[in-house]
Parts: structure tokens; sequence; C-alpha cells
């Protein structure tokens, strides 16, 4: 990714990384590395500013989610939860990325975000509140903790003994931006997950075939606007 002129007087590399016009640290004949340089220009630049504050609470991977099942599972049955939102994946710059936050935000108080990756930095911080202790967004971690959601959702398919993974209370609204994005879709599809929407747009280097075939075998769907998403989602 070329840097901005402006910045290659503050971009270092070593070992295999290097960029023209950016200084390479190399290693002396024992192997060390002298980031003396690095250091001295850190101090001629200004500190950096903060920007935001606020709390994120994580760790809710597979096991610690596992650990509240009994209070999920009463969840789900008393009508307290009525779906579960997994908006996993990748966050990215752009303005149209501002829709999972208000995504997110518009979601009725009876739903539940599960949520894993860089996607999550988009609502994570939003005070959405709890239903019955359980927190409305509940942060397995970065991208490949995708697989906590996975297991979570093949653990509930097991306690309300299902046969469809798909017959549960989950919609999939996931943004990507790169590769392990895909294979991370490419993993629920092979658990027979259905219905998945990704956005902001599908992966424009998928030919005209392959995604034909996403859309017709496993209802891949892209996004429109989010009071539009979240009626279709909310009535499957």
């Amino acid at each position: 990714m070329p840097p901005k002129k402006e910045h290659i007087d503050r971009i270092y590399t070593t070992g295999a990384a290097g960029y023209p016009g950016c200084e390479h640290i190399e290693a002396d004949e024992n192997g060390n590395k002298d980031f003396s340089k690095v250091i001295e220009r850190a101090k001629e630049l200004n500190p950096p500013t903060q920007i935001e504050e606020g709390k994120i609470v994580g760790g809710f991977a597979h096991g610690q989610v596992f650990a509240l099942a009994d209070k999920v599972v009463e969840a789900v049955k008393n009508g307290a939860i009525k779906k579960f939102f997994v908006m996993a994946g990748c966050d990215g710059r752009m303005k149209s990325r501002d829709y999972y936050t208000e995504f997110a935000e518009k979601l009725p108080e009876d739903t539940v975000i599960l949520t894993a990756g860089c996607a999550k930095y988009r609502y994570n911080k939003l005070e959405l509140g709890d239903i019955g202790g359980i927190p409305r967004i509940l942060d397995a971690g970065q991208c490949n903790d995708s697989y906590s959601l996975a297991l979570i959702a093949l653990k509930l398919k097991e306690i309300f003994e299902l046969e469809d993974v798909n017959e549960l209370p989950i919609a999939y609204n996931i943004a990507w931006y790169e590769q392990k994005a895909v294979i991370v879709l490419l993993a629920l599809l092979y658990l027979g997950v259905k219905n998945i929407h990704l956005g902001p747009t599908l992966p424009g280097f998928l030919s005209e075939n392959v995604a034909n075939v996403l859309i017709e075998s496993f209802g891949i769907g892209g996004i429109g606007t989010v009071d539009e998403d979240i009626e279709m989602f909310m009535a499957r």
C-alpha cells in the first residue's frame, strides 16, 4: 500500500518488508538491529491526540457463551431474545460502512449481536444494554475467532434439537474487505449456513458463474438500506 509522500520519512522497514523511499533497518553481523533512528524520529513528532474514549466488553468466545447457555436458551424460549445477528467480518474506511453502525443502533431491543473481527469497531462501543444480564453485543474476538461464532450456532442447534442450523433464529449480516473474510464465508457455507448477506458490496473478484451459484444455492445476498434490511431479517 503506497504511503503518502508526507509519511515517507516516518516509516521504517526491516526484515522482508520494504518500500522505496522508506529507510530500511538491517541487522548487523550478529543479527542485532539498531532502532535508535526510529526512537529519535518519534521524539521529534507530536504525541498522538486521543480521538475517542469508552469501554469495550469482550471475551465472549464459545467457552464463555456455553457457560451462559442456560440463560441464553431460557431468554430465547421466553421470547426475551427474538433473534441473534452475526455481524462479523472486516472494517474499512469507506463511508458506506457507516451502514453497520446504523444497523446495530436500529436493531430491536430483543436482539443480540454476535461479532468477531474488526467490523465490530463500528458498533461495539454503542450503549445497547443487555437482556436479562446478557450483553446485547457478544464480542468473540478477532477474525480467527469467527470459529467461536460457528460453534455457538452449532451448540444452539444441538440444544434446541434442530435438524438444520438454518432453523435457528440467527441472521447473518457480514462485512467483508479481504480474503480472510471470504475464507470465513466459505467455512459457513460448508457448515450449511444459508441466506448470508455480505456488504457493502459482493466481492468483485467473483466470476458471474460463481456468484450465481452462491446466490442460487446458498441464498447469498447483498445489503440495501438499514430499515429495509432489518425488516427483511426480522421477517425471516
